[in-house]
């Protein structure tokens, strides 16, 4: 059948349907404040689908659209979430860990790896599984290691680990 014939109000309800949230196929590790901060997003967005739906047909569509599919986005979340134990080791980095570290030029920076839906650049907080993450997982004090950034790869040398506040 020619794609010409397709039924138009079956377009136009596909068209206003969200893109779904693409689900990473890294373990989901977590660190407890991490579990919490999912664990409250999806509270905050239950309530704000029934907020919707108490609106009934003057209820927004599409927010309420939006609303369900990230509701199906982090309630896997938070069913695959593998919480993460504490290491009390600052011998090596672990999910969890601050790490400071020293670039070539000798600028330092201090991080925490944690899990995916935790992570934020803005206040240091990086995913364990990202080109950063995964070239400091395991490195001890003292380490180069190399960190493969998409602007060119970078070596950097594992200053200090301290455990999870």
């Amino acid at each position: 059948m020619s794609r010409a014939f397709v039924n138009e109000d079956q377009a136009a309800e596909q068209a206003d349907q969200p893109v779904e949230r693409r689900v990473s196929e890294q373990p989901n590790y977590v660190t407890a404040r991490g579990l919490v901060q999912l664990q409250t997003h999806v509270a905050e967005l239950q309530a704000q689908y029934s907020e919707q739906s108490a609106l009934g047909d003057q209820a927004d569509k599409q927010r309420q659209a939006d609303i369900e599919r990230d509701l199906r986005y982090f309630n896997q979340r938070l069913q695959s979430a593998q919480v993460v134990v504490p290491a009390l080791s600052t011998d090596k980095v672990y999910i969890g860990s601050w790490v400071t570290f020293a670039d070539e030029s000798g600028a330092e920076q201090r991080v925490q790896l944690v899990g995916e839906d935790q992570a934020d650049a803005a206040s240091a907080l990086i995913n364990w599984g990202s080109p950063l993450g995964r070239a400091l997982l395991g490195a001890q004090p003292g380490d180069e290691v190399l960190w493969k950034r998409p602007a060119g790869d970078q070596l950097i040398e594992v200053i200090r680990i301290e455990a999870e506040a």
